[in-house]
């Protein structure tokens, strides 16, 4: 499957200002063979890392009220919930109301184990099985944790257990972490006796010292060599977009061989608008590795 993630617009945009960035989304979307869009929920993470934020941090206006004006898209959408921002009658409303013939939903716990929260992950999923079970409920996967700790395959299992039906990963900057966890991921699924659950990749450019640098302090895992490539680059932009199509035809193939369900997701994480666009090309491409048959072992 084949997404594409945006930020809705921030929180203090005009209404007018609100409609005129859904139709340039619409726009982009056009002509994209998507099978459904992710709308972020954005929280201030800066418990998570006291370092200088290289990106200042923006309130944005919530996902959900973004998809309002999106009403032309008719294909699925994916609404992130950071779940601490919301009390658990907030998150009870949304689950209520939410048309589960288009909409799934992701919950994402708090940045780190001190922040306070409202709601905390495992009360929105049994939230969810309670009120709301039908609503097809995805969860995020991180590689780099998985680096750290050995255990994040463990904690997809549980997820999965908890009614989750799908993965998102964190930007994917190193292949190797990644086919890591999907081994371990895979083979605990085979000894349990459990069918894998799709995985999907998240991917996304860089073209710009700045934007390298936000990776990094978004808890990227960018590898030395690759660092320094795209430090010395003439074009950072192109030379990311090559290594990053180089990184989803090894999951791919990877994914293939194993037989396990997977996916890409694309997104900017800046706003510069040769970024965003390079992003919508990086998608194109990625629609045609997904329809080509993959290389045999």
């Amino acid at each position: 499957m084949l997404l594409f993630g945006i930020t809705p617009p921030r929180r203090s945009a005009t209404p007018e200002k609100i409609r005129e960035i859904a139709e340039i989304t619409l726009g982009r979307l056009t002509g994209l063979d998507l099978d459904g869009l992710i709308l972020y929920d954005i929280d201030d993470e800066s418990d998570r890392n006291p370092g200088e934020r290289p990106f200042p941090y923006l309130p944005t206006i919530d996902p959900v009220e973004f998809h309002t004006h999106l009403g032309a898209w008719d294909r699925p959408v994916v609404i992130y919930r950071c779940v601490g921002k919301y009390a658990e009658d907030e998150l009870r409303s949304w689950l209520t109301t939410a048309d589960t013939d288009r909409v799934l939903g992701v919950f994402v716990g708090a940045s780190s184990g001190d922040k306070p929260v409202r709601t905390d992950l495992r009360r929105a999923q049994a939230l969810r099985a309670e009120v709301r079970p039908e609503l097809g409920l995805g969860a995020v996967v991180i590689p780099e944790r998985h680096a750290r700790g050995g255990e994040e395959h463990l904690r997809m299992l549980t997820k999965q257990e908890r009614g989750c039906s799908f993965f998102i990963s964190q930007v994917i900057y190193d292949a190797g972490e990644t086919k890591d966890l999907l081994s371990d991921y895979f083979y605990a699924c085979r000894a349990g006796g459990l069918e894998p659950r799709p995985v999907i990749f998240t991917l996304s450019l860089c073209g710009s010292t700045k934007t390298l640098a936000f990776l990094k302090w978004l808890g990227v895992d960018v590898p030395r060599w690759l660092e320094n490539t795209l430090l010395h680059a003439e074009d950072p932009l192109a030379e990311s977009h090559r290594e990053v199509l180089a990184i989803a035809q090894d999951l791919r193939d990877y994914c293939e061989r194993l037989g396990l369900p997977y996916g890409f997701h694309v997104e900017s994480v800046s706003i510069r608008k040769v970024e965003i666009d390079a992003a919508v090309r990086l998608t194109e491409e990625l629609g045609a590795l997904l329809r080509s048959a993959p290389i045999e072992a």
